[in-house]
């Protein structure tokens, strides 16, 4: 039997990474940067990269070894609100400024990330 899942959160990361730089419409502002293509996957999460609209930070991506955290830094309501509803697994973070923190787990999961960019740049 084959299995379908990628956890591979190296990958998980290069796709969304790919999705993002490749987006048209709401995400068309957005940008990757700061980009480490050595990176290697940690129990704690090594830094991949940022995601920027325009001039202002959106998240930062930190590669696990089976999973991607993507750790907001903007429309924190927004954020849990769209992670919600596409089904990811989502943690406010109680500091200050607030955060939200999201994790894509599968490669599958990397499409319903995007709904959460998306919503995050339109309430920015």
């Amino acid at each position: 039997m084959v299995d379908s899942t990628l956890a591979d959160g190296v990958r998980i990361a290069q796709l969304l990474a790919s999705d993002l730089v490749g987006h048209e419409g709401r995400l068309a502002t957005v940008s990757v940067t700061d980009a480490d293509p050595d990176v290697e996957p940690t129990p704690d999460g090594s830094r991949a990269y940022a995601v920027q609209a325009g001039d202002e930070s959106l998240a930062t991506a930190f590669v696990h070894p089976e999973r991607v955290r993507l750790d907001f830094r903007c429309a924190p309501e927004a954020v849990v609100d769209a992670a919600s509803e596409a089904g990811l697994r989502v943690r406010p973070k109680a500091v200050d400024p607030p955060r939200t923190v999201i994790f894509v787990e599968d490669g599958a999961e990397v499409k319903r990330a995007l709904s959460v960019f998306e919503r995050a740049v339109a309430a920015r």
